[in-house]
């Protein structure tokens, strides 16, 4: 089979690998889409994504949906040919999960993740044309959701447990700042759960243009000049940048709320935090999601339509392209059609 493997920075390859076979308890998926993440373009531009570096060469992707082709001794409950997608993370051997945290398995203290550089041996991600997955880390697609839906409900799972994490949103007024791809399911996020209004902040133009369409009801440039809304209530930090942070809690109101999703630096960095003090504000960290894949599948059938976020299709021959233009400004979720065949390698 083909498989994207990246062996460090700048050097990624398309190369061939053994087909595998299910063990025990695994079923073997014919991969068909993969959506490109910040961590894929960080192992291929630096060859690591925060703490975890390269040792070895790495099958990137975590994002991914397919089908069904083999089962493995004792797996039940599925059929050859279902379609799928994934949930990417299982705890590692010797992980704790203390009684007060029962049920947020997103905090184990060791996890395994696809894609993932975390723990040597690497965790092999899911660009590759078949991948063998423990059955219980399957997701079946609901009917009318397709393989490429699919690839999408782990971001979309990301942004539903940010959402979670602040509480009843039914009319509520929201900022989201930072309008990626995660920032834009956000909004899609908050509108979903009922938020009255949804503020987009961002310094691209392509990117609030795709918030719009997921259900910005404003949108705001700050690179054009616009600024943060005053006393907002509560803010989604989605930029991934620190030195966002203090004009975020400036922007938030006394005694409001900012929930940080956004991947920040695991290095010391500088910010203005007096605001978090003096204005009583309350500030939740949101960290992958624990079940939200199921809550994404569903709203995906019921009809949330995200498709404005897929900016760009690859086939998988065009790797090393596909992640140079998720590393750009002016694209949103970039999509790997990992399956034989042909799709168009620019904006759709």
């Amino acid at each position: 089979m083909k498989a994207v493997v990246v062996h460090g920075a700048g050097d990624v390859r398309v190369e061939q690998r053994p087909d595998p076979l299910p063990e025990p308890g695994e079923v073997v998926v014919a991969m068909e889409w993969g959506g490109i993440c910040g961590s894929d373009v960080a192992y291929w531009r630096h060859g690591a994504s925060g703490t975890a570096v390269l040792k070895r060469p790495l099958v990137l992707g975590h994002e991914v949906a397919g089908r069904v082709a083999s089962l493995g001794r004792g797996v039940a409950g599925v059929e050859v040919g279902q379609p799928v997608t994934v949930h990417p993370a299982s705890p590692a051997a010797g992980s704790v999960l203390p009684t007060r945290l029962a049920g947020r398995t997103n905090l184990h203290s060791r996890v395994r993740y696809f894609g993932s550089a975390a723990f040597d041996p690497h965790t092999e991600g899911g660009f590759s044309q078949f991948r063998a997955v423990p059955v219980d880390q399957l997701r079946p697609l609901p009917e009318g959701v397709s393989t490429q839906q699919g690839a999408l409900a782990e971001p979309l799972a990301v942004a539903l447990h940010a959402v979670g994490r602040a509480g009843d949103l039914i009319g509520r007024d929201v900022v989201v700042n930072g309008t990626g791809p995660i920032g834009a399911l956000v909004v899609a996020a908050a509108k979903h759960r009922g938020a009255r209004f949804v503020t987009a902040v961002d310094v691209s133009d392509v990117a609030l243009a795709v918030a719009k369409e997921l259900g910005a009801d404003e949108v705001r440039n700050l690179a054009a000049g616009d600024a943060l809304p005053e006393d907002a209530e509560l803010v989604f930090e989605a930029s991934g940048a620190a030195a966002a942070l203090g004009g975020v809690l400036r922007a938030t109101a006394r005694g409001g709320t900012v929930v940080s999703v956004g991947n920040l630096p695991g290095s010391a960095v500088p910010a203005v935090l007096g605001d978090l003090v003096t204005r009583e504000i309350t500030w939740i960290g949101s960290y992958r999601f624990v079940e939200e894949m199921t809550d994404a599948l569903d709203a995906l059938a019921g009809g949330l339509d995200v498709s404005a976020l897929v900016t760009h299709r690859f086939d998988l021959a065009h790797a090393e392209e596909a992640l140079a233009t998720a590393a750009r400004q002016d694209s949103g979720k970039v999509l790997l059609r990992l399956t034989d065949g042909s799709c168009e390698g620019n904006a759709s």
